[in-house]
């Protein structure tokens, strides 16, 4: 619970210093520029607000590792999600607009987070799971979103080490095997996540684990 607040307060905090001509930059996202990733992020907030408030009262379907799904191919930014995502983020004009909107509704995210019973049980998507769950699960979003923030600003400070390290570890889950002990927690969610093609030292390395990569998730 407290590391759903450290890393969503990281990347709050790293968009929020951003100067606006960052927000016209590429992002680590594909087809994606630093504005459409901030109006993600505005949507992923108000998701959260959305399921922190939306009790179930089956037992659990999933658990972190099962709420995200993996897909076979990586997006390339066509979607009528991602598309709709462009339209609003340029729709802002003005980026200290569409930070403001980040700053108003991500700070109620974070607050409505910290004021959840973590063993009560909501919905999404279809899924049961424990708001624990839940926002472990929103610490490996966090963190892989503030890793595409950060791919083309390498002047951006990057997301806490132990966020890099509970995702890594979630990654891990996801994928039934650990990655290799000299990848770093950032080449391991970057390179499992497709987020970077692996060199051929590195597909050595991931020996067998190479051809399950990248972990599309969604």
């Amino acid at each position: 619970m407290d590391l759903f607040s450290r890393s969503w307060a990281a990347l709050r905090a790293a968009v929020a210093a951003l100067p606006d001509q960052d927000f016209a930059r590429p992002s680590g996202c594909t087809g994606w520029l630093v504005r459409d990733l901030a109006c993600h992020l505005v949507i992923d907030a108000q998701d959260v607000l959305i399921t922190l408030v939306t009790p179930a009262a089956t037992r659990p379907t999933v658990d972190a590792a099962g709420y995200w799904h993996v897909a076979q191919e990586p997006p390339t930014g066509d979607d009528p999600l991602d598309a709709l995502t462009v339209r609003l983020a340029a729709a802002y004009e003005d980026p200290a607009l569409l930070a403001f909107h980040l700053d108003d509704v991500g700070s109620a995210a974070g607050r409505a987070a910290e004021l959840a019973d973590p063993d009560a049980l909501v919905s999404t998507q279809g899924m049961v799971l424990t708001v624990r769950d839940y926002l472990t699960a929103y610490v490996l979003e966090w963190t892989l979103h503030h890793l595409d923030l950060i791919a083309h600003l390498p002047g951006v400070p990057g997301p806490p080490a132990e966020g890099l390290a509970r995702s890594r570890a979630l990654l891990e889950e996801i994928a039934g095997a650990p990655f290799p002990a000299s990848f770093t927690d950032t080449d391991a969610l970057v390179v499992g996540t497709g987020r970077r093609p692996a060199s051929d030292e590195e597909n050595a390395r991931l020996g067998e684990l190479a051809d399950r990569l990248p972990l599309v998730l969604g």
